[in-house]
């Protein structure tokens, strides 16, 4: 294996000689060539073989078209050797950044976190800050359990009967990484917001099946054509904060990401866009997403080809959607679940070719869709059970309009103002609706 190592290395640097080679000499042949067309031209248009000219002015010649091929020559080499020397200079430094973000040592590997964002910083060509990132990133995704964040062992031990045989397993642990965690997010989010020096916004962000701890991305921007955060699992003692956040890549994607922490989303804007050639999936995904605790989407705008929230369970005290514009093509809400003591739609815009909410599940001691505005070509609440489960109060419907064709087919919603569904009379609210619903109404009859 070293061998191959070697050989390749061999081949490496003889691949680099040949290409200077072939630049010299391309940059020869080059200067000689626009130095016959200047002397042809001369000749003919200024008259020059009227005189044939002298030994002395010939060797000028030849030495003004030497001394300009030379400079170039010595340009291209300068440029190459500057060149390298720069690929050289990164690959010292990335690997000094990388063998401190492995050491044991905390310290050494916080340092090691803020050298890596210092090397990306400094080189932004060729892919090489998108290398940076992706270590970064690869990092939290690394195996990690929060009970072991703030350990100060480096490994445990434990005994395990396994069909009647005793097994002894060792875990390495890494000290305190919760602070190196902490650290590389916060590392990241600095370099996403508006006012930061050095933006990374445009880049992929991969954080697929990370634990993430209290991350603040808040007023973040992710701009590049991927930002995952597929299988990720938001935990700590704050909230997963995403206030104003902006993803407008290709697609932006949370599936089946846990929240076992508040997820706040306020203001948040998802405005995707197509691929070119659709050759791969573009909009916004919460697919098969858990939000264990309370789920704020307060104001949030989803724009672009599709924004879908299959599958996914709140099961939280509280979901706020309130204010929320959805103006994606296709809105899916699809066998989606709300097990939350408070669910509140209101004020909510959907546009866009398709909303679905078929299959979808709302039940609680309070569900309220006031004055939200279903203006896509086609809503669809088929099989739908609202505020008809047991303990559930029916829903409020006040206030709400609807333009464009309504599918109700098997759905349950007492109360539902449109559709198939019969009416039923909604039980009047109270006269103030909780402070947490975020959206002030008037209890009775909606305002014109």
């Amino acid at each position: 294996m070293a061998r191959r190592g070697t050989f390749l290395q061999r081949q490496a640097q003889r691949m680099q000689r040949s290409a200077l080679l072939v630049s010299v000499v391309s940059v020869v042949l080059g200067g000689l060539a626009i130095a016959g067309i200047v002397w042809w031209a001369l000749w003919l248009v200024l008259g020059a073989k009227a005189d044939t000219p002298n030994q002395l002015d010939l060797t000028k010649i030849a030495l003004s078209v030497s001394a300009g091929v030379g400079a170039a020559v010595a340009l291209v080499v300068a440029y190459r050797k500057q060149r390298d020397d720069e690929r050289g200079r990164f690959a010292q430094l990335f690997g000094a950044a990388a063998a401190q973000l492995g050491s044991a040592d905390v310290a050494v590997r916080i340092a090691g976190a803020y050298a890596m964002a210092g090397v990306a910083d400094e080189f932004s060509t060729g892919g090489r800050r998108q290398q940076c990132i992706d270590v970064l990133c690869g990092y939290l995704r690394l195996p990690y359990d929060p009970s072991d964040g703030g350990t100060h062992l480096i490994s445990r031990k434990e005994k395990v009967d396994a069909a009647g045989t005793e097994v002894e397993r060792l875990y390495q642990l890494r000290q305190n990484d919760r602070e190196v965690r902490r650290t590389i997010v916060a590392v990241i989010a600095s370099r996403l917001r508006r006012q930061a020096e050095i933006s990374w916004s445009t880049y992929n962000f991969n954080f697929d099946d990370a634990v993430l701890e209290d991350v603040n991305f808040r007023g973040a921007r992710f701009v590049g054509k991927h930002t995952h955060f597929r299988g990720t699992r938001f935990t700590g003692s704050r909230s997963a904060d995403f206030t104003e956040a902006e993803f407008t890549g290709q697609h932006v994607t949370f599936h089946a990401a846990t929240f076992d922490s508040d997820a706040v989303f306020r203001k948040a804007r998802f405005v995707t866009t197509a691929h070119s050639d659709h050759s791969s999936r573009a909009g916004t995904s919460f697919v098969d997403a858990v939000f264990n605790r309370r789920a704020d989407f307060r104001k949030a705008e989803f724009a672009g080809p599709e924004t879908r929230f299959t599958r996914a369970r709140f099961a939280g005290k509280l979901t706020s959607f309130t204010g929320a514009h959805f103006a994606a093509d296709t809105t899916t809400f699809r066998d989606t679940h709300f097990a939350c003591d408070r669910t509140y739609f209101d004020d909510v815009h959907f546009v866009g070719e398709r909303t679905s909410f078929d299959d979808t599940v709302i039940g609680g001691s309070r569900i309220t869709f006031t004055n939200t505005r279903f203006d896509a070509t086609r809503t669809v609440f088929d099989n739908a059970r609202i505020g008809s489960e047991h303990g559930s109060v029916h829903a409020d419907f006040r206030g709400v309009t609807c333009r464009g064709s309504v599918s109700t087919e098997g759905a349950a919603i007492p109360g539902c103002p449109f559709g198939l569904a019969a009416p039923e009379e909604t039980p009047a609210p109270g006269d103030a609706r909780d402070t947490d619903g975020a959206g002030p109404v008037v209890a009775g009859q909606p305002d014109a």
